[in-house]
């Protein structure tokens, strides 16, 4: 992943379809897998260190890899999706906007890359951190646990409990960390003669991902006390802005921010094996797919 081979930037002048659909859709799927079962341990400790009732009786170090399986099974389409969305949406748009709004391309991609990959991702984490912090589940099955939640409560308040929630930490969280991304790439392409290689686009996607996971800890937090409530019926309790001021309320500005040092470290080595494997991934199938 990072080797010294030089990526280009071949997603701006596809030579094929294949460039353009497969390779991201491929890439995406490789580096989604490997960041999510590298660094699920941290994503534990910190859905314990948010959960209502205590990091010690949500489990504290006990198990964390319990919910792997659940993330490990849709990892791979989630990260698939998001990307083709995002590479797609990049091909489609850029032609038509000029170069310096280009950042708003970028985010206005991931926005619809992430809205995408939440109608896989929610469920997911509906099972992932209810095994986490030992709400109910035991020794379940993350099917079981699905099933119970759509008998319980139905589709949108049971499977997609807290997908606006979701939504609403992920949309910031890719108009910040994208750009980011793309515009560090940018600099460095700049300096290098036009070249970056996955080393250099990997501690991009490090410094990106770890300042905007930090930015958006609080909306992180909101989503999974949202997730983690036993029942739904307090809906005026279960929306994003009353969770927050409650947390205000209990704990202080401290208390917003709540799992934030496992979050931005996660995120940090995160971008660096995200993008990085990503950026390795999809510049070997762009090289395939064109006969390079």
């Amino acid at each position: 992943m990072v080797n010294k081979t030089v990526i280009m930037e071949l997603q701006e002048k596809p030579s094929t379809p294949h460039s353009v659909y497969l390779a991201p859709l491929l890439a995406g799927a490789i580096a989604g897998i490997s960041v999510d079962v590298t660094l699920y341990p941290l994503d534990t400790l910190k859905t314990r260190l948010q959960s209502a009732q205590g990091f010690q009786k949500a489990g504290g170090f006990r198990g964390v890899y319990k919910g792997l399986s659940a993330v490990a099974a849709t990892s791979m389409p989630t990260t698939a999706l998001f990307f083709v969305s995002y590479e797609c949406t990049k091909t489609l748009v850029q032609p038509h906007v000029p170069a310096q709004w280009s950042p708003l391309v970028h985010a206005a991609a991931a926005s619809v890359g992430e809205v995408l990959a939440c109608l896989i991702r929610v469920p997911t984490e509906i099972a992932k951190q209810r095994k986490q912090t030992y709400v109910g589940t035991k020794m379940r099955s993350n099917i079981s646990i699905l099933m119970d939640a759509y008998k319980a409560e139905g589709v949108r308040r049971g499977v997609y409990r807290g997908f606006l929630s979701t939504v609403a930490r992920d949309l910031p969280f890719s108009f910040i960390e994208l750009p980011v991304w793309e515009l560090m790439k940018k600099m460095v392409k700049e300096y290098n003669g036009g070249e970056i290689t996955s080393l250099q686009s990997a501690c991009c996607g490090s410094l990106a991902g770890g300042f905007a996971a930090a930015v958006t800890t609080p909306l992180d937090l909101a989503k999974t006390r949202i997730m983690l409530a036993p029942e739904y019926h307090a809906t005026r309790k279960l929306r994003i802005r009353p969770v927050l001021t409650s947390i205000y309320l209990e704990s202080g500005f401290r208390g917003l921010f709540a799992g934030v040092t496992p979050r931005l470290f996660g995120f940090m080595i995160g971008g660096f094996v995200f993008f990085g494997a990503y950026d390795d991934a999809k510049a070997f199938f762009e090289r395939k797919f064109d006969g390079r």
